[in-house]
């Protein structure tokens, strides 16, 4: 299905989100769409896809116009968006979340889906039990039931917007090879992305936005110093490597035994230092959100013990780590992070201790608007969190840590940035290093854990290794102990 877009244009206030965009996108290819956070993709993304409407312009499919109203009508008209944050309802099972949306009878033929299922996964080698429940599924497995979800729905074009976004290297993989049999069997694939290795490795080829204008389109061969430039109209260069380690100790753990729902983490040995950095790498399940919860007092240990500047922690409350100035931030924003219906202002205000009986907003402005510039964050203080775009989200989840703090517990910390801001997160939190905080964070990026960290703990299956020097290792030698080879654990 050919797709044409002219003249789309959406002002949210003064913000110009698109201002103009003019794009064709044949049918059967990979079409990137690339830009900075803030760039205009997810709303040009929504608005083709009915979840928002354009205040000009028009959409033409195979070059009839058409209204796209809402997502309904979209996927009537074959087209399917996949978000950054899945659009499920984990209480539910797979198969009942795989059926959400179907028209017909009032029950639906349970025999029949499941074997469409089983069917469609199959084809792109997935392997997703449908009576699971979605809560219990990972971030990468809850975009493959997604993927698979509109295809049933009968999408022949089909969005991604950031669809690697805190997955695993292995699900990545499975989802550019499911995208890349999409595009023999016809279908269009768009695949929004701020990573310029993944549009280099996977796109017939990329349009570039920035600041709500299409700025440029480029094909195959790709070179990586043009994309950014287009990007951010500027050269970006990555900050040199440094460690704020001191040898004050802040975090000790002793013979830690943490017991999840799916696995168990034993026999965790560790003492890290003030200002000292800890990358938690792995596959996605493979213990490093449990390893930090139990550090954040969300999961209590079985056994062992955990200290914070030398006092003991384990078994108490997650508001008692608080108050050690122990902050945890979670991959799943609207769902743990943020609250949808608060603005940036109401977050700003649950995180500060109140003073009085009633909350005078007026008060906090000052505070909000600080936190607003120093993270960046494309918002204003009466903005809801669910209108922020994915990467403005994280920036305000990153702003609302309450200060001061002692150790921060980081799931993807720079999970939907550019470059640039990923680069400007990083060295806002060495300076919190630099002021004594221990940073323990996860991440899919292996260069990210690798330029950022003073050392690594590799897990596998819920064993952890012993404590990499992070400036000592490579990016294959990391990448075989995440498979299980090579692996050194503690004991």
């Amino acid at each position: 299905m050919n797709i044409q877009i002219e003249n789309i244009r959406k002002y949210f206030g003064d913000v110009r989100a698109n201002d103009g965009i003019d794009l064709v996108i044949p049918s059967g290819i990979i079409q990137g769409i690339l830009g900075e956070n803030g760039a205009g993709k997810s709303t040009l993304m929504k608005i083709i896809s009915g979840f928002i409407q354009a205040d000009s312009g028009r959409i033409l499919l195979n070059g009839k116009p058409v209204s796209v109203s809402s997502p309904s009508e979209a996927i009537q008209l074959g087209i399917g968006m996949m978000h950054q944050d899945p659009m499920d309802f984990p209480s539910l099972n797979v198969i009942d979340n795989f059926l959400l949306g179907q028209g017909g009878k009032i029950l639906p033929d349970y025999r029949a889906s499941r074997e469409r299922f089983l069917e469609l996964q199959k084809k792109f080698g997935f392997r997703i039990h449908p009576d699971q429940l979605v809560e219990s599924l990972t971030i990468g497995e809850r975009q493959q039931l997604e993927l698979l979800r509109l295809l049933f729905m009968g999408a022949n074009v089909l969005i991604l917007d950031e669809p690697t976004t805190g997955i695993s290297t292995e699900q990545k993989e499975k989802i550019f090879a499911a995208l890349k049999k999409l595009s023999k069997d016809n279908k269009t694939v768009i695949f929004v992305s701020h990573k310029l290795e993944e549009v280099e490795e996977l796109c017939d080829r990329v349009a570039v936005l920035r600041q709500g204008k299409l700025v440029g389109i480029k094909e195959p061969p790709y070179k990586t110093s043009d994309l950014v430039r287009m990007m951010f109209g500027k050269e970006v260069k990555l900050t040199e490597r440094r460690s704020c380690k001191s040898e004050i100790p802040r975090v000790r753990l002793e013979n830690l035994y943490i017991e999840g729902t799916r696995m168990e983490i034993q026999d965790v040995n560790l003492e890290v230092c003030k200002g000292e950095v800890i990358g938690l790498a792995g596959m996605e399940g493979s213990g490093q959100q449990l390893f930090l919860r139990a550090l954040a007092g969300l999961v209590r240990p079985v056994s062992g013990d955990i200290f914070i500047d030398g006092r003991r922690m384990t078994g108490k409350s997650y508001h008692e780590f608080q108050r050690m100035g122990v902050d945890y931030v979670p991959a799943a924003r609207l769902e743990e992070g943020l609250i949808r219906g608060f603005s940036l202002t109401d977050h700003v205000i649950l995180t500060e201790t109140q003073k009085g009986f009633f909350i005078n907003k007026e008060s906090y402005q000052t505070n909000v608007q600080r936190k607003i510039s120093e993270f960046n964050v494309h918002g204003k203080p009466e903005t809801l969190v669910e209108e922020l775009s994915g990467g403005n989200q994280q920036r305000a989840s990153l702003a609302l840590l309450r200060e001061p703090h002692s150790v921060l517990l980081l799931e993807h910390p720079t999970r939907g940035l550019d470059i640039e801001s990923t680069i400007d997160i990083w060295e806002k939190l060495k300076m919190y290093c630099r002021e004594g905080t221990s940073i323990f964070f996860n991440s899919a990026d292996l260069e990210e854990i690798m330029r950022y960290s003073d050392h690594i703990l590799v897990f596998f299956s819920g064993r952890v290794s012993v404590p990499l020097r992070a400036e000592g290792i490579s990016v294959d030698q990391l990448g075989q102990m995440i498979g299980g080879k090579n692996l050194e654990v503690m004991k």
